[in-house]
Formats: structure tokens, C-alpha cells, sequence
């Protein structure tokens, strides 16, 4: 699913919303979940998952068109770690879907 394609499901959803309500809607959960990210904040949302930063120390790399070694500074990087409802919704979705072509044989 695309934003776009959200901000659709969301305005469908929701008749009362206009498409450009939904917009602004997505715009500024997205927004706020970055926003927070980026101050180094944990971000939850209940059932969905929790976005949090994940410190990548410096270390050494090897550059695979030279193969000189090279040092990789260290980052932060955005994890996400899904909830255990979505992890069982999706988990479900999967064992139907291979399941699936199994029972029409």
C-alpha cells in the first residue's frame, strides 16, 4: 500500500473526510512519527508495531570493486518491530495462502 492509496482508504472509510482531509491526516501522522524518530524518541502504536533507533557502531568494510578496506562511520538506523496482533494477523494471511493451492488439488 502507497500513501496515496491510504489516504484514498482512509477518505472511503470515512465519508465525512474529504480526500484532503485524509491527506493532511496521513501528512501529519507520517510527520510526527519522523519527527520523533529523528529526536531520538521511541515512537508505539498499540496493536500495529513500535518504530524505534537502532545504533550501528563504526567498523571496518571492504570496498568489493577494489578491495580496499575502507571504515564505515557509525548511523543510526530506523527498526521496526511489529506488534503481536499484526505478526499473527500476518502469520494467519501467510499459512492460508500457501494452504491455499494445496486444497484445490
Amino acid at each position: 500500500m502507497t500513501r496515496s492509496e491510504l489516504m484514498a482508504a482512509i477518505a472511503a472509510r470515512f465519508p465525512s473526510l474529504t480526500h484532503t482531509d485524509a491527506e493532511v491526516s496521513v501528512l501529519l501522522i507520517l510527520k510526527a512519527t519522523s519527527d520523533s524518530l529523528a529526536r531520538g524518541e521511541r515512537v508505539e502504536i498499540r496493536d500495529f508495531g513500535s518504530f524505534d533507533i537502532h545504533h550501528r557502531p563504526a567498523r571496518k568494510g571492504r570496498n568489493p570493486a577494489t578491495g580496499k578496506s575502507v571504515q564505515v562511520p557509525a548511523k543510526s538506523v530506523p527498526h521496526f518491530k511489529p506488534g503481536k496482533e499484526l505478526r499473527e494477523r500476518v502469520t494467519a494471511a501467510a499459512s492460508q495462502a500457501i494452504d491455499a493451492p494445496a486444497r484445490g488439488k
